[in-house]
Formats: structure tokens, sequence, C-alpha cells
């Protein structure tokens, strides 16, 4: 019997501990083995994104630098009476830069950026959901001012129907305490929850009323100019010859490619610098960028 009672002895040791010391049991790394626990990232000192860095998207960016003005500067707002909006949700099509402008967000602001997946709070345990949710919360009120952004939230953000059962259930539960957080008995505060999504249509309503995500920004694929100015930022780090003109090859080459996103034009430098490494080239010329371009658009030459 002595095996025996050990062992169930340390399952409840286990369930029962509470290594944070803040008073949450049956979490942390002891409580149910961990899996209740948040898996969040913290990036304090570790973006060098700036708002430099983002091209193509300048309205969208007028629009966000508001909220590094609210973190830098709060009192500002709050001796006017006013509140700091609890968020602003990014859409648009694949591509475009919204993960992107959150990191540049979290740099310009100097603050702590939390970053987590919205399919991480899905799990075959039930009630996983809902308490890595609220530990999610827990640590970004502890790191406040922070930003918190939640890639990819139509994973736990979708509209809630009748019949719910199983996974769908779970997700509902996740969604639930989401909503609470967020605009509940007990809000985060100074706490800016972004949330980026190429599927707004599927969100649930309440998710996307003012007082959770204040503000909704759509970041569209790039016109002319926004194509330019990516072309600018993805040309910095290639060895291109020495006479070409950045400037003027960047405007040629927007001129080229209507309709690309960010990461399209991001894969066209690239595969230029493939196609030059190819061929043994010293630097990469522009019959290279145009080659790029046929080679996205249409795929692999046919020699057949």
């Amino acid at each position: 019997m002595l095996p025996t009672v050990l062992l169930i002895s340390f399952l409840l040791f286990s369930l029962r501990r509470d290594p944070t010391g803040a008073g949450r049991p049956g979490r942390g790394i002891g409580g149910l083995f961990g899996f209740r626990e948040t898996t969040a990232k913290v990036l304090k000192d570790k973006i060098d994104v700036k708002f430099k860095d983002v091209a193509g998207c300048e309205e969208a960016k007028l629009e966000i630098m508001e909220f590094v003005n609210f973190l830098k500067n709060p009192k500002q707002y709050q001796d006017l009476g006013a509140k700091i909006p609890k968020g602003a949700i990014l859409t648009g099509p694949p591509g475009t830069g919204k993960t992107l402008l959150a990191k540049a967000t979290a740099g310009e602001a100097n603050v702590p950026f939390i970053t987590v997946n919205g399919s991480e709070f899905l799990e075959m345990f039930v009630g996983v959901g809902p308490a890595r949710v609220r530990d999610l919360f827990v640590m970004a009120r502890k790191n406040a001012p922070c930003i918190l952004f939640i890639d990819e939230i139509d994973a736990v953000g979708r509209k809630r129907g009748p019949g719910s059962f199983g996974v769908q259930s779970e997700q509902e539960s996740t969604l639930n305490q989401l909503l609470v957080e967020m605009d509940g008995f007990n809000t985060a505060s100074n706490v800016v929850v972004l949330a980026g999504t190429n599927r707004p249509d599927i969100l649930d309503p309440a998710l996307l009323r003012p007082g959770r995500f204040d503000r909704q920004i759509y970041i569209g694929p790039p016109d002319i100019k926004g194509r330019a100015s990516i072309f600018k930022v993805h040309l910095r780090p290639l060895k291109l010859l020495a006479n070409l003109d950045k400037d003027a090859l960047a405007k040629k080459m927007a001129t080229l490619t209507p309709g690309f996103s960010g990461a399209d034009i991001a894969n066209v430098c690239n595969e230029a610098a493939l196609i030059a490494a190819r061929h043994l080239s010293d630097a990469i010329s522009p019959k290279h960028f145009e080659q790029a371009i046929e080679r996205v658009i249409g795929g692999l030459e046919k020699k057949t």
C-alpha cells in the first residue's frame, strides 16, 4: 500500500501547489503539470522593429501611433477625463503586415510586448483554455503598461451558436473568459490588446464592440507608392550593382507588381537574390528582379 499512498500524495501535492505565490492553486509549473499555464512570451528588450521598418500602410500606422502615445503619456488623456482605448483589431488580407505593425508599436512605445497565438488556448483538456486566458491577463497586469498581441484571434473568437458540444463548447468557454477579462468586473488597466485576423466576418459581435476592441484598423494591399516604399525597405540588406539607383529600382519594381502584398514583395527580393546566387553573380541586377517577378507570378519556366 505504501507506494500507492506515496503516488496519490505526490499527485495531490502537484495539483495543489502554487509555485508563483500569487494565490492561484493549480497554476504554474506544478499545476496539472503546467497544462493550465499560459504559453505567452514576454518580449522586453528584444524588439528592434520600429515604424520606419513598416512601409506601405501609412494610414494604419497613423491610427496605431495613437496607442503609442496612450502608453507613453496616459496622464495627458486621463486629465481630460478620457479613457484609454482597450484595444484594436488589425484586419486585412494575409501578408499585409499586421503582425509587423504590432511589433513596431511595441518597439516604439518601449513597453513589454506579450505575444500569443489564438490556437494556443485550445487543448484537449476541458477548462484549460479559460485558465490560460486568466493566466495571460494576470501576466499582462503584472507587466502593465504593456501591449498584449493575440495573433489569429479567429481561432477562439468565432461566433457563438446553439447546440455547441465538444471542442466547440471549449472554444466558447475560452471566448467567454476572454470577453470577461477584456471588459468585465476585473478589467485590465493600462493593457492595450491588439489582435490580428484575416477573417473578421466570423468573429463574435460581442468581441468587436466598443469597450473591448475600440478600433478596427484595416490594412489592405499597398498602392504603387506603398509598394515602392516596401521595396526600399527590403532592398537595404541586398548587395546590388554599384551604379544602381535604389529609388529608381524601387519605383520600377512597384509598377511591375500590381496587387502584391508586403509578403509577396519580400519574396520577390529574396527570389532575386537566390537567382543571382544561382548564376554565380557578384551582385544583383535589375534582370534578376524581373526574373524573380516572373517566378513568383508564373512559377518555374517550362523547358519542354
